[in-house]
């Protein structure tokens, strides 16, 4: 192999209190000597073989990825996601990154713990998906998706043939399944005679929802993501690389790399009644997007609004499915607004020890992040394109923020639904008030700063 692959000549023993990561066969040290900090490589040649292969170059003439054009609208003119290593995936990938996104390192773990062989071939025999969304008009080209691959669904079963022939490992990157849908609020809105049971939707007098869902593991199109944030694709490649301490090299290396398996959470749509009418504009449309809130979301936090936001995007979204509609709930794995869990919680410390009061919401998080959120919604509206959404008659959420995403996308919105007031915890008015005095959608008044200074939160004691 050229060394323009960065392969290091084979020598079992890495050194790690030297500059270089990977010394030769002319390493002067005693590898002998137990003082000395070495990596001792032998055991994992059983599973990788000798060769440390730090990073590969695009002027490499032994690299060979498998053609990927993004934007074909033919899906074998398009080709598949090649992705891992294995087999002949280090010459033939023609992707950055790993599969499963946060997920990657648990399979990292099962490989080198010896419960999982890296050699596995994965039998999708049975695991085709139960109903089929028909290709959109959006799919085609490269401006409406650069966020998910939208035969990701079918990657496995069209490219099985390709899969051999190049003996490279194929993954989908989004699962489509059928569920019943069962949460505690959802019964009492049967009882209150708010959720009809009709037998399809609403299936029992638990409120059990008959649902179909989709998760989508993120695939980026590095040039349309770029574009999407307004800077270069050079800037991108550098801010990824250098933001995650050089986690993946190939963003410099291999310019001629167009796609990257984000380390990021993906997203799961939930649609109530028949997904085909997603795409018939004749149809009406109930849609929430949400945002991840473990808090909230599971564990009923009420600093928040989002578990009852969250209910009530569902409940509106299966009334729209019983009168003839459709609806559709996406859910993004983006905690606390995409600063992560252990960031929400010590602004909820700061938050509490300064009186938490609603003129101080965002400065709150800005004084620990730097920033009042990190969801960025352009890529939001992908998923929306890979459904065939072309208008929304109701969209179920008071954020500014996705609200303009996806109107500058081109899908219009006709109504915007606030949650409503006797939905709201009390304990967080501070976050719904300083939200909609930042520029959230509602139908009341919105808060002076003066006012916003006493709406304040419940002491912890």
């Amino acid at each position: 192999m050229s060394p323009a692959a960065a392969v290091a000549p084979y020598n079992p023993y890495v050194c790690i209190s030297e500059k270089t990561s990977v010394h030769d066969t002319s390493c002067a040290h005693n590898h002998n000597n137990k003082d000395e900090k070495f990596l001792d490589f032998k055991e994992s040649d059983k599973l990788f073989g000798n060769d440390i292969v730090l990073t590969t170059n695009s002027d490499d003439p032994n690299m060979k990825p498998i053609p990927l054009n993004w934007g074909a609208s033919d899906p074998f003119m398009r080709g598949p996601i090649v992705a891992t290593r294995y087999r002949d995936g280090l010459i033939k990938h023609n992707t950055i990154g790993a599969h499963s996104g946060p997920y990657s390192i648990y399979h990292a773990l099962a490989v080198g713990t010896n419960n999982l062989s890296p050699n596995h071939k994965a039998d999708y025999t049975g695991a085709e998906p139960p109903f089929n969304f028909k290709q959109q008009p959006q799919w085609s080209g490269v401006e409406k998706i650069v966020s998910m691959d939208p035969f990701g669904h079918l990657a496995p079963w069209l490219f099985s043939e390709l899969s051999q022939k190049e003996n490279v490992e194929i993954r989908p990157t989004i699962a489509v399944t059928k569920a019943f849908l069962q949460m505690a609020e959802l019964k009492d809105e049967v009882i209150k005679g708010n959720l009809l049971v009709d037998g399809d939707i609403v299936t029992n007098q638990n409120g059990d929802l008959r649902i179909t869902k989709i998760a989508v593991e993120p695939v980026w199109y590095l040039p349309g993501v770029a574009k999407r944030f307004n800077i270069s694709e050079a800037t991108l490649r550098r801010a990824l690389f250098e933001d995650t301490n050089g986690m993946y090299p190939e963003l410099i290396t291999r310019p001629d790399i167009k796609t990257f398996l984000p380390p990021i959470g993906g997203l799961t749509a939930y649609i109530f009644g028949n997904p085909e009418f997603l795409s018939d504009p004749s149809k009406k449309l109930a849609l929430r997007v949400h945002d991840e809130c473990n808090s909230s979301d599971v564990f009923g936090s009420d600093l928040c609004t989002c578990r009852p936001y969250l209910i009530f995007g569902i409940i509106e979204a299966a009334k729209q499915a019983q009168q003839g509609g459709v609806g559709c709930v996406i859910y993004f794995r983006k905690e606390g607004r995409s600063l992560g869990e252990i960031t929400k919680y010590l602004v909820y410390n700061a938050r509490k020890n300064f009186g938490d009061t609603a003129d101080e919401y965002f400065h709150r998080t800005e004084c620990i992040a730097g920033v009042r959120d990190m969801r960025f919604q352009a890529l939001m509206p992908d998923i929306l394109h890979f459904l065939g959404i072309r208008k929304i008659d109701r969209m179920l959420s008071m954020s500014n923020m996705k609200y303009d995403a996806i109107v500058e996308q081109g899908i219009p919105i006709l109504e915007r639904v606030a949650i409503p007031d006797e939905m709201i915890p009390p304990d967080s008015r501070v976050e719904i008030d300083a939200k909609i005095a930042s520029g959230y959608f509602t139908n009341g008044k919105v808060k002076t700063q003066d006012e916003l200074k006493g709406i304040k939160g419940r002491d912890w004691v």
